[in-house]
């Protein structure tokens, strides 16, 4: 029989009938001294079943909380960078062109602000030559996707320096990576737990690439024949303006990691970004056809993407169909889309022009 947590007014119904039953008493007067200390003891016993209740869900990591979910990935995970638990925030870094009289020096470590309202720094000093300008490596002093920055950004000086411009241009600035959420590590927990190492199969070369900061989907294939492997990934979070498809960068920094930790047999490994292949459709009769409820279906369509989307998966139209009737304000329609496979392995669908009539 499952266990049920009483209600603080059935744990006081039964302090009470116990101190009757003890005392041999029929009922306890209001506001007597002996009902007043049985609701006292009740209220107690009560936070202590709710306390016991509360950690019973902390102890298994599928509704672990916070800092107990943390001690679960502190003792299951282990990262690219060789933390445990849950991936660190990154701080954003790059390089900054300035300008500004000839042999001038930005000293290390000078403070500049973006219109983000991140602050900035140098971290090695920069001369200015005789084109009257220079170029200084530099970092974001918050950690977090919000401090990567577009190249030609323009970054002012908190402090005025003389013979330097008031200003620096942004050539690269990228590598801010948010703090895991609960979520994600929940999710790489149970995938530890649910997937235990097997000295290199598929799915510990999908653990392995989401233990790097920034990867939020991976797979892995060894469909290309014996000691091959293949690996696909997605920064979601890192990348969401490009749809979440990672850079060279990136890739070649998930390749680095999957090195190290690849046996020795493995012939070829592949680490490549998923090739998006993009769908169109019509959506007509739309009970509501207004741009807020449009907004949510295209919301909801991504969201599917982000559940069923794989490299190679086939996107069905009944998948279409359900996001778009799951959308909040749309009631029914009709779809213009023919369920397409992918041309190629590493092909991934991704929702392209969605037109209405």
């Amino acid at each position: 029989m499952p266990w049920s947590t009483p209600t603080l007014k059935d744990v006081r119904k039964l302090t009470r009938d116990y101190v009757l039953s003890q005392l041999g008493a029929r009922t306890l007067i209001p506001n007597s001294a002996l009902r007043i200390m049985s609701d006292a003891k009740a209220g107690l016993a009560h936070l202590v079943l709710l306390y016991i209740d509360w950690l019973a869900k902390q102890l298994l990591p599928d509704t672990a909380e916070q800092e107990w979910l943390d001690r679960h990935g502190n003792i299951w995970l282990r990262n690219a960078d060789g933390s445990r638990g849950r991936k660190a925030a990154k701080f954003a870094a790059g390089s900054l062109t300035f300008t500004g009289a000839s042999g001038t020096v930005l000293p290390a470590f000078s403070v500049l602000r973006g219109s983000n309202g991140i602050d900035y720094q140098t971290t090695e000093g920069g001369e200015i030559g005789g084109d009257g300008t220079g170029s200084a490596p530099a970092e974001a002093l918050t950690a977090g996707i919000a401090g990567n920055l577009p190249e030609d950004d323009v970054l002012s000086f908190v402090e005025i320096i003389a013979g330097v411009d008031g200003q620096a241009t942004v050539v690269v600035m990228d590598g801010g990576v948010d703090e895991e959420s609960d979520d994600q590590l929940r999710e790489r927990v149970l995938e530890r737990i649910q997937k235990p190492p097997m000295g290199g199969d598929v799915d510990d070369y999908v653990t392995w690439a989401k233990g790097v900061a920034g990867v939020t989907r991976a797979w892995a294939s060894d469909d290309m024949g014996p000691g091959t492997v293949i690996v696909w990934f997605m920064m979601d979070d890192l990348r969401a303006d490009n749809r979440g498809i990672p850079t060279a960068d990136d890739v070649a920094n998930v390749r680095a990691y999957l090195d190290t930790m690849r046996p020795v047999a493995v012939k070829d490994l592949f680490v490549e970004a998923p090739v998006p292949l993009f769908y169109d459709l019509t959506i007509a009769n739309l009970s509501t056809d207004t741009p807020t409820v449009r907004g949510k279906i295209e919301d909801a369509i991504k969201t599917m993407e982000l559940k069923r989307s794989r490299p190679g998966q086939t996107m069905y139209r009944s998948w279409v169909d359900e996001a778009i009737s799951g959308a909040v304000g749309e009631d029914h329609h009709e779809l213009t889309f023919t369920t397409t496979a992918m041309p190629e392995p590493g092909n991934m669908p991704f929702v392209g022009t969605i037109l209405y009539a």
